[in-house]
């Protein structure tokens, strides 16, 4: 009976423990669009936030990976390691960066974090034996939905060439979802993944970055705001949002953990209000209560048979 009601406390704490680190990466991930949009407007350049991002990130995680088997990328191997910077690191961004090239942002908030969400769940299900239930598919349904309200009208924005938009954005969206559900087969601890890509992706788009732009933009740009961005994009979004969803993936498995990044936009909206003075619209306000609605249904639903590492 004894043992019962301890595996019964652990398995609450863990569920407690996945929802606190689900919701500070969502709440990182939010703080990075509103802070990318004002650093856009401030004259950086797409490059030279990716630079900030992941040079600082590389940075910081640098002495953690010297003194864990560099040669073995912390001892998960060059197959594994690449695979998982080319997921959740620049390529990513650029994919899903061209998007906007094609099709408004309505389309990305809908297109590629419900593709994420989709994704994460048929992918748990088909790669690592994830169950899922009703309950979830209703939440999920609900999440949509808050997505598209979110959105507002400006999602039936269609465009000539919006399509071309719309398959980068759902690329970008699956190529996240396949990360999360990788990380969880091949059992890759949290603090492992995020060096990984932290130190691949900063090594390998900065000299990309120096030798294609320079630093002539940055240099002039205001110090002030070049720390704020670095500290944004590269230290909360780049390393602490990494390793907090890396954690989500292990108390919660990959499919309740795919359902965190959708609250981003709805985010970002709230904490643009003082760093844009863009207020809300009746949409906007109306499309966070039906996220908040749709998480709550999907992520208590039971995770029977889910091989979640101890």
């Amino acid at each position: 009976m004894k043992t019962n009601v301890a595996i019964s406390s652990s398995h609450v704490k863990r569920e407690r423990y996945g929802l606190v680190f689900g919701m500070c990466a969502a709440v990182i991930w939010g703080g990075y669009l509103a802070v990318t949009r004002q650093g856009i407007a401030a004259g950086l350049t797409a490059a030279d936030l990716s630079f900030l991002r992941y040079s600082t990130a590389g940075l910081i995680m640098l002495p953690w990976l010297l003194r864990h088997n560099p040669l073995r990328l912390g001892g998960i191997g060059w197959g594994k390691g690449s695979a998982l910077a080319l997921l959740a690191g620049p390529p990513f961004v650029l994919v899903g960066a061209s998007g906007f090239s094609y099709a408004p942002l309505a389309h990305s908030a809908v297109i590629q974090l419900g593709t994420l969400t989709l994704m994460g769940i048929a992918l748990s299900v088909i790669m690592i034996g994830e169950r899922t239930s009703k309950r979830r598919l209703a939440g999920v349904a609900i999440i949509l939905t808050g997505l598209a309200v979110t959105a507002g009208p400006a999602l039936l924005d269609g465009r000539s060439d919006a399509w071309k938009g719309d398959l980068l954005f759902a690329t970008a969206g699956s190529m996240w979802a396949l990360f999360t559900v990788l990380q969880l087969r091949w059992r890759i601890t949290p603090v492992t993944a995020t060096a990984v890509v932290s130190v691949l992706s900063g090594l390998v788009y900065s000299l990309f970055y120096l030798s294609h732009y320079g630093l002539s933009n940055l240099m002039r740009a205001d110090t002030s705001m070049l720390i704020q961005q670095a500290l944004v994009l590269g230290v909360l979004s780049g390393v602490v949002a990494l390793f907090t969803f890396s954690r989500t993936v292990e108390y919660l498995g990959a499919a309740r953990a795919s359902l965190f990044p959708a609250f981003a936009p709805a985010i970002a909206i709230l904490i643009g209000i003082p760093l844009t003075n863009e207020i809300p619209t009746l949409w906007q306000m109306s499309g966070l209560l039906i996220l908040s609605a749709g998480l709550l249904l999907a992520i208590q639903a039971p995770k029977a048979g889910s091989p979640t590492p101890p």
